[in-house]
């Protein structure tokens, strides 16, 4: 039985819907009328950490080589016909895909014939096409992205800092795997991973823009094919507090040296997360702001320069907060980071400033609302991390500076920070 539901911001008054196909699937729907375009997401919860799992019918949990749900990705987009992409072609359509640490998503974006595009996205989701031909052929292919992802600076110098903080956690491994770990994966596992996690239950349709929402359920009707929940278990190794190590350093042909310090935090889901990440947002925002002191003197002293920024990085069982940038001296950066966080949780958080921080990012949520794009993205990521679409701006409007300073001294913990720094080599 389908089951449909309005899902309305009590802030801003906008709204989406929410469908329990019959086959399994969540739906969500925005229809945004007088926007030109449409954007379809289909994803499944399932990325480069899901290394461990098993069903209701499994005995014991399997364990898949690190890359695999990123080579899936890459051969779904190959069946017996023909390429997806010649099919878009035909429509106007723009397809892509990516697999992230936690989810896998296929979309397209058109501004016109969105019918016939959801079926071809529909249709080509639902229909692996595996053989050892089309397997050894794409082993190479994602072979040589892994070799030049391994020599991009930027990456190296974040995969470092996840090596530094995680012991377990899958999380500290490249997204596409190794060259060695891809090389056991073969047709069988692909099917195998596929009939797990692509499972309707496990997956979510998100699609915004100038549709009716009658006509996406009829096609979604047309397309779907039930699905049993196999009862889908993923489990990660068990992680300690501590980090690995607090600094890792390597030379590489760079312009400028670069460095990540971050910060390994508590994990938490649903509601719970989603105040923490709007702490943590805020904190780093407090301490990157060029107008507030300690930034104003690392720039006056030229240790940062424009690109020092934070952000929050987060996931099923991880949580960071990161800082990044261009220095020669990111040790006077993380001294700098050390002494500004004590001085706040000493003296409290600036409500001028607090406030200000706090209704620029009320401001980017809400204008966010007005853009296709962002709108199915929102949609979709919010279900995966099993809060309401809107949740994130009512979090956002309820949190005081005491949560902030409460974040602070809970999560930023000098023993439990890591620096990685990619020197330039003289």
């Amino acid at each position: 039985m389908t089951k449909k539901e309005v899902l309305t911001s009590s802030r801003t008054g906008d709204s989406c819907i929410h469908v329990k196909h019959k086959s399994g699937l969540d739906i969500y729907i925005c229809e945004m009328k007088g926007f030109s375009s449409i954007e379809a997401l289909f994803g499944t919860k399932y990325g480069s950490v899901n290394t461990m799992f098993k069903t209701a019918a499994d005995k014991d949990y399997t364990t898949v080589p690190e890359g695999i749900a990123h080579f899936l990705e890459h051969k779904l987009f190959e069946n017996e016909d023909c390429g997806v992409f010649e099919l878009y072609a035909r429509t106007g359509a723009s397809g892509n895909a990516f697999t992230t640490f936690d989810k896998t998503c296929y979309l397209f974006s058109c501004s016109k014939n969105y019918e016939e595009n959801l079926r071809i996205l529909l249709d080509f989701v639902q229909k692996p096409y595996f053989t050892k031909e089309n397997v050894d052929k794409e082993m190479g292919i994602i072979g040589q992205e892994i070799k030049m992802t391994n020599d991009n600076p930027e990456w190296r110098v974040f995969f470092n800092m996840l090596r530094g903080m995680y012991h377990s956690h899958p999380v500290k491994i490249d997204i596409a795997g190794t060259v060695e770990s891809i090389s056991h994966i073969d047709a069988d596992l692909l099917y195998k991973c596929y009939d797990t996690f692509y499972n309707l239950n496990n997956m979510v349709l998100s699609i915004a823009g100038n549709i009716s929402a009658d006509k996406v359920l009829e096609i979604c009707d047309e397309c779907l094919r039930p699905c049993t929940d196999k009862g889908l278990e993923s489990v990660f190794p068990d992680e300690p507090d501590e980090i690995v190590q607090s600094e890792i350093r390597e030379k590489q042909p760079v312009g400028a040296s670069i460095f990540n310090f971050g910060y390994k935090c508590t994990a938490k889901q649903g509601l719970e997360r989603l105040k923490d990440i709007a702490a943590a947002s805020t904190a780093t925002s407090l301490l990157t702001d060029p107008a507030l002191p300690m930034c104003e003197k690392l720039l006056k002293e030229e240790v940062i320069n424009s690109t020092f920024g934070g952000e929050v990085f987060y996931g099923d069982s991880y949580f960071t907060v990161i800082f990044s940038g261009e220095s020669d001296k990111p040790e006077v950066i993380k001294e700098a980071l050390f002494a500004e966080i004590e001085r706040l949780l000493n003296e409290g958080i600036n409500e001028k400033d607090f406030q200000r921080i706090k209704k620029s990012s009320y401001g980017n949520l809400v204008r966010e609302l007005n853009n296709v794009e962002a709108v199915a993205n929102l949609m979709l990521n919010s279900h995966m991390e099993d809060v309401g679409p809107y949740d994130a701006i009512q979090v956002l409007s309820d949190m005081t500076s005491s949560d902030v300073i409460d974040f602070m001294r809970r999560e930023l913990i000098p023993d439990r920070s890591v620096m990685s720094v990619i020197e330039k080599e003289v």
